[in-house]
């Protein structure tokens, strides 16, 4: 008995409860960074929502969507990008999908601004952008 409770006085906290370390991994509180980048994504949702006469709770909705609500979602994510200069990982988070799905949509609209009709849509988004939260950026 007495070995027993030896060992257990020496025990760290992380060999106690191994649980603590991987939830505080899993589940970290959200810091002003985040808070900050979930507004703006928040904010940037609203905005091409209404731009482009689509649903926020569609584009907001996890999993897969139909072309035109996935397109919406794209170009919300690039222009929180480009516009708003968050990082992929914060936008990714905000909008419940992953850093690569970021990546991918960043580069996607890209490619279509080459046409010229799709680039005047997004300069028109960027623009609503800049002056809905330039201010507030400092830009």
């Amino acid at each position: 008995m007495q070995l027993t409770s030896i060992k257990a006085a020496e025990l760290s906290d992380a060999e106690k409860a191994p649980w603590k370390s991987i939830t505080g991994t899993i589940f970290h509180t959200a810091g002003p960074r985040d808070e900050r980048a979930i507004e703006l994504c928040e904010g940037m949702i609203d905005i091409t929502a209404a731009l482009f006469n689509v649903s926020s709770k569609e584009i907001r909705k996890p999993g897969r969507s139909n072309l035109g609500v996935s397109r919406v979602r794209q170009v919300a994510m690039y222009v929180a990008h480009v516009v708003l200069r968050l990082n992929m990982s914060d936008i990714g988070r905000a909008f419940g999908r992953d850093r690569t799905t970021v990546q991918y949509a960043c580069h996607l609209v890209e490619d279509l601004r080459d046409d010229t009709d799709f680039d005047r849509i997004i300069t028109m988004t960027e623009r609503v952008a800049l002056a809905a939260f330039g201010n507030r950026l400092g830009l």
